[in-house]
């Protein structure tokens, strides 16, 4: 039996890629032990319990970027989070700790490193984060999404994804997954999201064009997101939803999508062969314009800056692509070559390697 501690949460792209591989080291290893360790604020403190798995929680401790109260006090903070993180390895005989970036992580690497337990690092992002970028210097291997991810001597897997993703065919669940949104089984369906909290420019610059998307007959699930307030057009055949619970149906549903390029739809929609248009998050250190870089090199996809979203922008380029066929075949075509949906298994067969090393 093998103990394994997961550390990683706050956002999705954290907690995401962290079950993934949870449900398989389940489904392979059911005698073996699996620990998560996060903090109470993110994300992890709702899903991982729900998934089924312990979750121990630490002190949420961001890094100080300036001197302040704040900065004075994190030292003994962060010594206190690896002593807790220590104890925890100790006492429950860890064999292994896998880290997924976010506050947990960077003392979890520390705790490893001093207990000599052996960590393997998945970095998300094309531009790795503070936490995985210090931890991958003493880490046994570290894993990465995109290839060309500035981590010296990492290994590509890919990104581990939810099963409802990489069992999809996107073409055997069209039929169904249109009848399940209410689309019309027949007509062209551009798929507009701009993930769990929307985006402004993605909306708005999407659904001013309602009409003249409508016209060309394309259909078009937009799903809004909660950052900003609903404005459904009221167009026939625009069909608007707040959230979407079964984004794999709303892949399978779609010819073309308008996305933000998070590392985690950028996986799914090139995995899943899909031609898209991204629209990186242009604030924070600008991973989604790095995480979108091979795809879009590949010809499976459009980079599209915010500013330039516009709804003239719509009607100049994206009604021409949405209405060419053979263009969406050979771009759906080059976004598969460059993706891949087994990220879970080769992160695995990492750490199994770690595991067997040691």
């Amino acid at each position: 039996m093998t103990t394994y501690l997961l550390a990683g949460g706050g956002t999705a792209g954290h907690v995401n890629p962290l079950l993934a591989l949870a449900d398989l080291i389940r489904e392979r290893e059911p005698e073996s032990k699996i620990l998560v360790l996060g903090t109470k604020e993110g994300l992890e403190a709702r899903l991982v319990p729900q998934r089924g798995y312990e979750l121990r929680t630490i002190d949420r401790l961001p890094f100080p970027r300036k001197p302040s109260g704040y900065a004075l006090k994190f030292p003994a903070k962060y010594l206190r989070a690896v002593s807790v993180v220590r104890e925890m390895i100790r006492d429950e005989a860890v064999d292994v700790v896998v880290g997924f970036g976010g506050y947990a992580s960077a003392p979890a690497y520390r705790a490893a490193k001093l207990e000599n337990v052996p960590t393997v690092i998945h970095e998300a992002n094309a531009k790795p984060g503070l936490a995985n970028r210090q931890g991958a210097k003493r880490a046994a291997a570290v894993a990465v999404t995109f290839p060309g991810t500035p981590i010296q001597g990492a290994i590509v897997t890919g990104m581990p994804l939810r099963p409802e993703i990489t069992s999809l065919d996107v073409k055997a669940a069209r039929p169904a997954a249109r009848e399940h949104f209410g689309l019309d089984p027949e007509r062209t369906t551009l798929l507009v999201t701009g993930g769990s909290l929307g985006a402004k420019a993605i909306n708005e610059g999407i659904s001013a064009n309602a009409r003249a998307l409508v016209a060309e007959g394309i259909q078009v699930l937009h799903v809004w997101g909660g950052l900003t307030e609903i404005v459904d057009p009221g167009v026939e055949g625009y069909h608007v939803i707040e959230y979407c619970d079964r984004m794999d149906l709303a892949f399978a549903a779609c010819d073309l999508v308008v996305s933000r390029a998070g590392s985690t739809a950028v996986s799914e929609i090139s995995g899943l062969g899909i031609p898209s248009i991204l629209v990186p998050y242009g604030f924070g250190n600008g991973e989604q314009a790095f995480n979108a870089s091979s795809v879009v090199e590949a010809g499976g996809a459009i980079l599209v800056a915010d500013e330039v979203l516009t709804p003239e922008w719509v009607l100049r380029e994206l009604i021409p692509l949405a209405t060419d066929e053979e263009q969406l075949e050979r771009m759906g075509a080059l976004a598969k070559q460059v993706g891949t949906l087994t990220g879970t298994e080769q992160l695995y067969d990492v750490v199994l390697d770690v595991l067997r090393a040691r």
